[in-house]
């Protein structure tokens, strides 16, 4: 089996991971290796952004490290928070988040920039600062008030529905492009949106960015 150069660090979850998802092996075409961040739950890492994980996710990289990866990543965008310091204490090199495209984006497409997160009022400016991003010309929208995405992948307590999650994507996206009509590109935050890329084309052209666009940038680097 062929090393794999990508590490990632998983949030301690359950719910099912559909191919595009970062935690499904089949959303890559390259060797990908998974460490599990024990006690990293959604509640601690999103909605609290508690920074007694750090050394927990610090742990399980140099862990990933001694496995052989040659960068590593992880499984919420909201880890933007502890980029630098996640970094400053690991030997590879470390992309906590799909926000760290913002610059790049914002340079080749334009500005304002839209981010489709998890849950737009727990992404704060800090997040940004996080990644060395300004958020002055940013637009967010979240998912949190939907039913399918929020009962399965924020609060955990429902079995996800891919055709209802996607439904319900589109119909966010539609209202919120419609409502910022100069929007120039879209970041998806959340690791568990790119399964329903496909259907956001469905309602928008403009070019959409995700985790796992940096995955391949990143992959191909090494």
């Amino acid at each position: 089996m062929t090393q794999a150069k990508i590490g990632v660090l998983m949030l301690d979850t359950k719910f099912h991971r559909p191919v595009g998802d970062i935690g499904n092996h089949d959303t890559f075409s390259f060797p990908v290796v998974y460490k599990k961040v024990k006690g990293a739950s959604v509640a601690r890492v999103v909605k609290q952004g508690d920074p007694k994980l750090i050394i927990s996710f610090v742990k399980a990289a140099r862990e990933l490290e001694n496995e052989g990866v040659k960068a590593i990543t992880t499984s919420c965008g909201f880890l933007a928070l502890f980029q630098k310091e996640i970094q400053n204490q690991l030997s590879v090199p470390f992309f906590s988040s799909s926000l760290l495209q913002i610059p790049l984006v914002s340079m080749i497409a334009g500005e304002p920039i839209g981010v489709l997160t998890a849950s737009k009022l727990s992404l704060t400016a800090a997040h940004f600062k996080g990644v060395n991003v300004r958020n002055e010309s940013i637009v967010v929208e979240g998912l949190e008030d939907m039913p399918a995405f929020a009962g399965a992948i924020i609060e955990e307590e429902i079995e996800l529905d891919e055709r209802a999650v996607a439904e319900e994507m589109q119909q966010v996206t539609t209202e919120w492009i419609a409502k910022n009509p100069d929007l120039k590109a879209i970041i998806l935050e959340c690791t568990n949106m790119p399964p329903y890329k496909q259907a956001l084309r469905e309602v928008t052209d403009l070019p959409i960015f995700d985790i796992t666009t940096l995955v391949n940038y990143i992959h191909q680097a090494l």
